[in-house]
């Protein structure tokens, strides 16, 4: 059951990641589709600027004031776009500045992360060497402490036979 658990929660949380990166890709497109148009919607208003500039209504084939200002209007709308599509711009550099700096940033966590794990798994290796170490100091120190109790145990039945033999030896 624990398995399940652990599994449907690894899942949701890929989910959520996928889900996470594929809109920041869709919102970063929609940002990049939004200046094409504006760029394109600019070529035709510079179209229309150029075909005003070759407009000449007055006498002899001169341009009119009304030609002229009408240049100019479109010329404005013209830098209006510009200045619409420099804001755009501005934005979307920003957004790919914050996905760098987001990338660079979950890159040091990483990095962090598996020092930290680096590190405790050296400590866990010294931690099981100097056990290790323990272990052999104790069984060596219990195989001693054994072969004082054999050796003892071995005067003492020695010493318990040579005094029945002696004690055989009085009684005859």
């Amino acid at each position: 059951m624990k398995k399940l658990i652990l599994l449907g929660l690894v899942c949701f949380w890929c989910v959520n990641v996928f889900a996470q990166q594929n809109t920041d890709s869709i919102a970063y497109q929609t940002e990049r589709k939004k200046i094409n148009n504006m760029l394109a919607e600019r070529a035709q208003k510079f179209g229309k600027y150029d075909e005003s500039l070759s407009m000449h209504t007055g006498i002899f084939g001169f341009q009119t004031k009304k030609d002229i200002r009408r240049s100019n209007e479109i010329l404005m709308d013209i830098v209006k776009t510009d200045n619409d599509i420099y804001r755009e711009l501005k934005i979307l550099l920003e957004y790919r500045t914050f996905q760098q700096t987001q990338v660079q940033s979950h890159s040091k966590e990483a990095e962090a992360s598996n020092i930290g794990f680096m590190n405790t798994i050296n400590r866990l290796r010294n931690q099981v060497d100097q056990l290790r170490i323990d272990a052999e100091k104790q069984e060596a120190q219990q195989e001693k402490t054994q072969r004082l109790h054999i050796a003892v145990f071995i005067l003492l039945l020695a010493l318990i036979i040579l005094l029945l033999i002696r004690k055989r030896k009085r009684a005859a």
